[in-house]
């Protein structure tokens, strides 16, 4: 069996009858998990167990840990910065800030790795202009060479600890204001006055970069489509002109940036007729359902040999089953984050 193109999530800490079921239906390709899925690490490990003995091949299981704000899990987990604290130190050191993103990605990457789970859906490569409040200091800098730069060393980090890399908010969410989670963003810029939020994107791919995710954003001096459900960005842009040969995510299609294309399994139609791998269906298991069951008729029009692979190849890549958690190697790049990150010592004369 193929792995399909929908990643769904579940409802607790341990499956149900009905999700055993239907995790099983060869539309399904992953699980992404969030808070509600973890108490502690003993739990969660055996609820990644479960999905992966669902299925041969086994699904992807994913989920948001990029620190700060967004870290799904956090009791017996090292509390992980935001980004942008990350940039500031860039400013003051570059050479010391791309070590940090280094330390960052492999210390998120092997924590998460020991439990079975695939990828984080990391880095973000948004820049910050100040404007949005949901991505602010989830970017690491305002400057596109500086988030090439620490998202290059992070995305080598994640690579070191055996985690596959997913750039996000693909072509750049950092210039509006709305939070697409609750309605649709519409970014007035140009195609040459976008540049500089692509740069990453093609920065990490020219590095073999595995994973995009797209946002709900509208760019109507662009393209009147919504990016996420758009063949111009997927198509013409990642896969044309950036010669992106990774697996495209959509953001979860249930988000209020998504609504004007329709119903959930409509929209979920759209992302995956513009050319995503991967459509999320996040906190509406109603709607996964329903997506489900409009698209089984014609399930063999979107499970493809070439989807597969692209999802197969965000599987966790650890060379061995030694856990880092606990582990010298693990001490030793949480001391040295965390000493990295601590304000340098003043010194008063006269």
């Amino acid at each position: 069996m193929s792995l399909g193109p929908l990643m769904v999530d579940v409802v607790g800490t341990e499956l149900s009858a009905e999700e055993r079921n239907y995790l099983q239906h060869p539309l399904i390709g992953g699980v992404i998990l969030f808070s509600r899925n973890y108490r502690d690490r003993e739990q969660v490990t055996e609820l990644v167990g479960q999905i992966k003995a669902l299925r041969s091949p086994q699904l992807l299981v994913a989920v948001d840990q990029e620190g700060g704000r967004v870290q799904r899990f956090r009791d017996g987990f090292s509390a992980l910065p935001p980004l942008l604290k990350l940039g500031k130190q860039f400013n003051v050191d570059a050479r010391a800030g791309r070590r940090l993103a280094s330390l960052h990605g492999w210390l998120m990457a092997s924590e998460i790795l020991d439990l079975g789970i695939d990828i984080s859906f990391a880095p973000v490569v948004d820049l910050d202009y100040g404007v949005s409040e949901v991505i602010g200091d989830r970017a690491f800098h305002s400057r596109a060479d500086a988030v090439c730069s620490m998202a290059l060393a992070y995305m080598q980090g994640m690579h070191k600890a055996g985690m596959a890399a997913t750039a996000k908010h693909f072509p750049g969410h950092g210039a509006v204001a709305i939070d697409s989670h609750l309605a649709l963003p519409v970014d007035q810029r140009s195609y040459s006055e976008l540049s500089d939020d692509l740069q990453p994107y093609q920065t990490l791919i020219e590095h073999h970069l595995e994973g995009v995710m797209v946002a709900h954003i509208r760019y109507p001096k662009i393209n009147p489509e919504i990016a996420s459900l758009s063949p111009f960005w997927l198509n013409t842009q990642l896969r044309e002109q950036f010669r992106f040969k990774g697996a495209i995510f959509s953001d979860d299609l249930t988000m209020g940036g998504a609504e004007a294309a329709g119903t959930v399994p409509e929209r979920t139609r759209l992302a995956l007729d513009a050319g995503a791998d991967v459509a999320l269906i996040c906190n509406n298991p109603e709607a996964a359902v329903a997506t489900i069951d409009a698209l089984s008729h014609e399930a063999s029009r979107y499970v493809s040999a070439v989807g597969h692979t692209r999802i197969a190849a965000m599987r966790s890549r650890r060379h061995n089953s030694e856990l880092v958690y606990g582990s010298d190697s693990w001490f030793q790049a949480r001391n040295d984050l965390e000493k990295g990150l601590e304000p340098p010592e003043f010194t008063l004369q006269g």
